[in-house]
């Protein structure tokens, strides 16, 4: 693997991390790779961001504007990847519908001015005039995208789709990938359980008709969704989603991966989706996450970064949670095939957990202080 040259002085001690974490999913439809509780993963599991990646509009990355984002079109591109799952974002509509979207509002330009609607107040058949149209001979209310300083920009991408549902991911997504849905609650919203078993309600109606036998992990940043979603339902994983601190909200089950262990031990949930900053800066928090048997997946913008990933995989760190899907389930072949040829003298290593290189602790632990430096 070749590395960044990379100063490390002013870097804080890390801690060590655990040789052979166990990884604690307890349902029988699971991700290829994934054990059931108590055992250790098969393998290193890797997840397309919103299929194959989310759109950054002001990125001048184009292939964070390749393909529209939460769409059927992108799932099936991630799938033509070595990837486990494709993660994507289901809101209910007003009429009780699960479709994909990621954001809380969406936009249109109308008469010339920017109309604003919450995604939760629409329609289904209100929510599909967005976009490009199945039918191609009409035309869909164009799509606008409001980014995180205020700025409103036409959604602009080289390959468009239309919108979807629940139901068409299940029906037109290749049946070999796994889906990992995220449960989509508003932050600023507070819910009552009686709201969200009604919500939860109607997205697994639609996953127990038509999941057969696809791989799902639920996942959720709502404390309290991924709470009733685990009493609801005991066929499929519910993990807690968390910046880990990286951010701070008024809910302290959401600022830390101590409360995200504790909230998910208290709940009975199966695992944590965490920033991974949040992992990098506490290594130690893996200890405690797979002291209490938890799944430890990971997602955000170090995850593009293969250097980043590997060094997650190197630590025990089930899986990530990645945009640019090609590159780096190439970079991981190109890693793992280098390990297989180191450890090929040895028998059996090829069943470990993706022949896992034999790193010592204060190797690790040293590695562990370069990573800020090779993502700059």
């Amino acid at each position: 693997m070749a590395l960044k040259a990379a100063h490390v002085s002013g870097v804080p001690s890390l801690d060590h991390v655990p040789e052979t974490p166990a990884l604690s999913v307890s349902s029988v439809h699971l991700p290829s790779g994934v054990g059931k509780a108590g055992q250790k993963p098969t393998k290193f599991l890797v997840v397309g961001h919103r299929g194959k990646g989310m759109n950054a509009l002001l990125s001048p990355d184009r292939r964070m504007k390749e393909l529209k984002e939460n769409s059927i079109l992108s799932f099936n591109a991630a799938g033509r990847f070595p990837i486990d799952l494709v993660e994507f974002d289901v809101q209910v509509t007003k009429d009780d519908c699960p479709v994909i979207f990621h954001d809380d509002f969406i936009y249109t330009e109308e008469d010339g001015r920017i109309s604003e609607n919450r995604m939760t107040d629409l329609t289904l058949k209100e929510f599909l005039s967005y976009g490009p149209q199945k039918d191609l001979s009409k035309a869909g209310k164009p799509l606008i995208r409001k980014t995180k300083d205020g700025r409103f920009l036409n959604w602009s991408v080289e390959s468009d789709y239309p919108l979807c549902t629940l139901q068409e991911a299940f029906e037109l997504v290749d049946s070999h990938i796994g889906f990992n849905i995220e449960l989509k609650f508003d932050d600023y919203i507070n819910y009552q359980d009686e709201e969200l078993t009604q919500i939860l309600q109607a997205v697994l109606k639609v996953v127990f008709k038509y999941a057969k036998d696809r791989p799902i992990i639920f996942s959720s940043f709502q404390p309290d969704a991924a709470r009733v979603m685990g009493k609801l339902q005991s066929s499929y994983p519910v993990y807690f989603l968390t910046n880990g601190g990286t951010e701070i909200y008024p809910d302290v089950r959401r600022n830390s991966l101590e409360e995200a262990v504790k909230h998910c031990i208290e709940n009975g949930l199966q695992g944590i989706v965490s920033e991974v900053k949040a992992v990098f800066r506490c290594p130690s928090a893996i200890s405690k996450v797979k002291e209490a048997n938890l799944g430890l997946i990971t997602y955000g913008v170090l995850n593009n970064v293969p250097e980043a990933v590997y060094m997650q995989h190197l630590m025990g760190i089930n899986g990530v949670i990645v945009d640019l899907v090609q590159e780096i389930t190439e970079s991981l072949a190109e890693f793992n095939h280098k390990t297989e040829e180191e450890n090929g003298e040895e028998e059996g290593k090829a069943n470990e957990v993706v022949n896992r290189p034999n790193f010592s602790q204060r190797e690790i632990s040293f590695l562990l202080r370069l990573i800020p430096e090779l993502v700059q």
